[in-house]
Order: C-alpha cells, then structure tokens, then sequence
C-alpha cells in the first residue's frame, strides 16, 4: 500500500504481524524498557523494518533512537521515516541525496473518535472534508485528513526542526489519491504535494520532497 505512494528511489519494507526474529540494538532496548508490552511489540517490529529497509539500501544499520520529539535519528546520508498502528508497521527510507525529506502514515481505515476532527481540523478542512463524504461515502475522510496531516509534520520537522500545528497546515485531499498541504507559518517549504491510500482495513499517506 505505502509502495504505491511513494517514489522508486524510496525503499520501504512493511510487516502486519511482529516476526520472531524482530530485535532491539541495546540501546534501542534502553529505551524501551518500561514500555507496556504492545509498545514494545510496535517499536520493535517497525525497526526490523527499517533494518531490512536499510540493508536493501546498501547503508549498515545503526540503533534508531527517539532524538527531538521523538524523531529518530537515521544514518548519515540517509533520510527516512517511520509508522505503526494496529496490524501495519512500515519503515521508508531513501539516499539524501536523491530525496530532502519523506513522512509516511498509516491508520486503521476507521472514522475517528467523536470531536477529534474539531481538534485537528480547521474549519475549510471539515467543510471540505463534509463535501467529500458526500461526493464518495464509505470512506473515512476526516482520519485521511489526520493522517496526511502527521505525514506532513514527519516531512516538515527533520527539514525545520519546529513543531507544527495540526492548524498550521491546511489540507486539501482530492479524490484521486492526492493532496496538498499549505503550510500556514514561515518556512521554506509552503506547500507539500502528498499522496493517500486505503486498502485492505488500513489507509496510509506519504509525503516525498525529491531534492
């Protein structure tokens, strides 16, 4: 699914299960270690993935540790990104000197919680959002509109290294697999051009800024 959204100079490896043979570097596993055991179980299984990521890259791996806001931290001369939820675990990664920054998302195909879309939403968002569910219904809009949003932040944070808002970027999705994000503070990146799926009991989004 995430393949699909993501150009061929990105290497992405995926997992719907956590393998047996899934390992934590030491130090990966100090960080963990008061974690519940799903957590253990996600952060584990999506750094297997950037692993074998990694390994197809032709770039040795290296413990992958949560830095500023939980970013982690990629090898030298890589960029890449990261995501889990129920089911899916997903680890992207490409040369920096092909791509300048990537994010990926992915969510359980499901409508979000009762207000949540108030939260993240601006009100040109949940208008259109609105105007999409009833163009096609049956899919769940407003969590493609949260998780474009979180593929945007992974994009923008490793470039700015500031946080964003869910109300600093104004999404528009479209109903052919696109969207654009118009990033609504100062930055060097104002829009962002992204991507979206749902297939399978699960959507993703992908963003890839090519240098």
């Amino acid at each position: 699914m995430i393949n699909e959204i993501l150009p061929e100079s990105v290497v992405v490896e995926t997992a719907y299960s956590d393998p047996p043979e899934a390992r934590l570097e030491p130090e990966e596993e100090a960080v963990i270690t008061r974690a519940v055991e799903s957590r253990r179980r996600e952060f584990t299984t999506v750094r297997h993935c950037a692993r074998r990521a990694l390994t197809r890259l032709g770039v040795p791996y290296r413990p992958l540790l949560p830095g500023l806001r939980g970013a982690p931290g990629w090898p030298e001369g890589v960029v890449g990104s990261l995501t889990h939820c129920a089911g899916f675990r997903a680890a992207a990664v490409a040369p920096a000197d092909t791509v300048l920054s990537l994010g990926i998302d992915a969510e359980p195909a499901l409508p979000l919680p009762d207000d949540v879309l108030d939260t993240i939403a601006l009100p040109a968002e949940q208008r259109r959002s609105a105007a999409l569910d009833a163009e096609q219904p049956g899919l769940p809009w407003d969590r493609i509109l949260f998780s474009a949003k979180e593929s945007v932040y992974k994009t923008w944070f490793p470039l700015t290294h500031r946080f964003l808002d869910f109300s600093e970027a104004d999404i528009t999705l479209r109903t052919d697999g696109t969207f654009t994000a118009t990033i609504l503070v100062p930055t060097p990146l104002p829009t962002l051009e992204g991507r979206w799926r749902v297939h399978d009991g699960h959507l993703a989004t992908a963003i890839t800024v090519l240098r």
